[in-house]
């Protein structure tokens, strides 16, 4: 049989496999003529720009610096809410300490005033002397015995019977003394002079008074001749 001729005017039908290689090379062959056609330094100012464009970075590549970020950020958070929980914790301690020694003064002051309230409560009454004879010797003896001033109940009673009959206002206007100015006076008949050098602190500076009386003269006996208790006459 012989072989068909294409016949002039004719166009041959192009299966779908044909129609795919020549749009291919088409294609190819216009992006190799564009290249070929793109002056030298404009390739290269192109790589200049794609060099110098900025680098974008995603979302995943910032979350490490960011978490790091917050991370430093809360330890910082963290540590100043620690001190001041410490501050706090060592203010409250203080002012505990300090309420405790002032409550513990204050309950040793309490302690020591109510000490003193009982010592004074049983504090023994300021002692007291009848205002007669045996009283007046009895106070007397107390002064004495406080000064060191030696001396006898019966000593002092037995002299003063002698010499006043225990009268306070006893006074001699005739003796030597009486003559001289000075005369005796009083329980156990002193002379002013003497009464003046043997006075006792505590008791009254007058001869007349029974227990500033007895008291010096006692003094002034144990100084001459060992106590009252030695004097069995005038002195």
């Amino acid at each position: 049989m012989p072989k068909q001729q294409n016949t002039p005017g004719h166009s041959r039908t192009l299966t779908k496999t044909h129609k795919l290689s020549l749009a291919g090379v088409a294609t190819l062959g216009a992006a190799a003529l564009a290249f070929s056609l793109v002056p030298g330094n404009t390739q290269q100012a192109s790589a200049d720009s794609v060099a110098a464009a900025p680098v974008a970075f995603s979302a995943e590549q910032l979350k490490p610096a960011t978490a790091g970020l917050s991370g430093q950020l809360a330890d910082a958070q963290a540590a100043a809410a620690k001190k001041k929980a410490a501050d706090a914790a060592a203010a409250k301690k203080a002012a505990e300490a300090a309420a405790k020694k002032k409550a513990e003064d204050t309950r040793k002051a309490k302690e020591a005033a109510s000490r003193s309230a009982k010592r004074a409560a049983v504090k023994p009454a300021a002692k007291t002397y009848a205002n007669n004879l045996d009283g007046w010797i009895r106070q007397s003896l107390d002064i004495m015995k406080k000064h060191g001033i030696p001396g006898t109940y019966d000593g002092l009673h037995r002299n003063i019977i002698r010499e006043s009959a225990g009268d306070p206002n006893a006074i001699n206007n005739w003796d030597i003394n009486a003559i001289n100015g000075v005369p005796s006076i009083g329980l156990l008949q002193v002379i002013k002079p003497t009464f003046d050098a043997y006075h006792v602190a505590g008791t009254a500076k007058s001869q007349y008074n029974p227990v500033a009386n007895i008291t010096a003269a006692a003094n002034y006996a144990a100084d001459k001749y060992g106590s009252i208790d030695n004097v069995n006459s005038a002195y």
